[in-house]
């Protein structure tokens, strides 16, 4: 059975023990994964194309926002989407037009479809004529006081779908507002809290690009597999992916990394992406640095 949740969260020399040993197990994740050379097949790859900070802010929220399904899939199809953009994303979203949109007509990936994206894009247009770079306009809806992201979060998704709907005077279509998940919604919002620890965090992987948020507050990335990964580790109970559950394992890990909760996501993700770990017992689990925690059906 996984850690028990009452137990690490628990006062006392038992909790101690627990997140002590949960600690040393990312750790050694962290130390393993972490490492450049290891982000492919991550949709972080397609940041790291480019050089300029302008253009890589622009390729980190497009490659985060279809961040959604299988991995070689999401990798084919942003490698074709990249393919239109060019040799600056930045350059690419300030020109853009009617004809670029044509140039997207045929472009899908999952239920994401071309027009979708140039709306999207078409909305990163108006923001970078107005204030400069995504960063700064983030910046709008963030407040020092503010506990962790969620409230920026939910008026930069927001604030642009209203942004779509006054300019074309219709409501916003179901595929604009699922590239721009707001935690108004419930939403996990597992692909903008990718984008922003890519965007905030500065190591080996993260570009560290926007200097004006604290690391402590952003929120961990959790979809079904990072879910199932963090209740192993007891940092959560919960049966279903939500808003909810992603702040409650990033309280988790604030337990563990005050200063930086998020600073594990891509080491723990490795163990699905690279290991292939699906929660069934395998030969391979000998080797994983959870196995301590893990029980097959966990």
């Amino acid at each position: 059975m996984p850690v028990a949740t009452e137990q690490i969260r628990e006062r006392g020399p038992l909790a101690n023990r627990l997140w002590t040993r949960v600690k040393l197990a990312l750790e050694r994740l962290y130390k393993k994964y972490n490492r450049r050379e290891l982000i492919r097949p991550d949709p972080l790859q397609f940041v790291y194309r480019y050089s300029e900070p302008a253009d890589m802010e622009i390729a980190g929220l497009l490659a985060a926002v279809l961040a959604y399904g299988r991995v070689r899939q999401i990798e084919k199809n942003l490698n074709r989407l990249f393919e239109y953009v060019g040799r600056s994303p930045f350059e690419f979203v300030r020109d853009f037009d009617e004809r670029k949109r044509a140039q997207l007509s045929d472009f899908k990936h999952r239920f994401t479809t071309g027009d979708d994206v140039a709306d999207l894009l078409e909305l990163l247009r108006d923001v970078l004529s107005q204030f400069g770079s995504l960063e700064a306009y983030f910046l709008q809806g963030y407040g020092a006081g503010d506990k962790n992201v969620i409230p920026a979060l939910s008026h930069f998704c927001n604030s642009l779908c209203e942004a779509h709907a006054q300019k074309h005077g219709r409501r916003v279509g179901r595929g604009l507002m699922y590239l721009l998940a707001s935690p108004t919604r419930n939403s996990a919002c597992k692909r903008l809290n990718l984008f922003l620890r890519w965007m905030v965090r500065d190591d080996d992987v993260d570009t560290g690009l926007w200097k004006s948020i604290d690391n402590a507050k952003l929120v961990v990335p959790v979809d079904v597999h990072m879910g199932r990964l963090c209740r192993i580790l007891g940092l959560h109970s919960r049966k279903t992916i939500s808003l909810r559950t992603a702040i409650e394992i990033t309280e988790g890990f604030a337990q563990i990394e005050p200063t930086d909760p998020a600073k594990y996501d891509f080491s723990l993700s490795r163990i699905g992406i690279v290991e292939n770990c699906n929660g069934t017992h395998r030969l391979d689990c000998r080797e994983c640095e959870l196995l301590e925690f893990c029980r097959r059906g966990a």
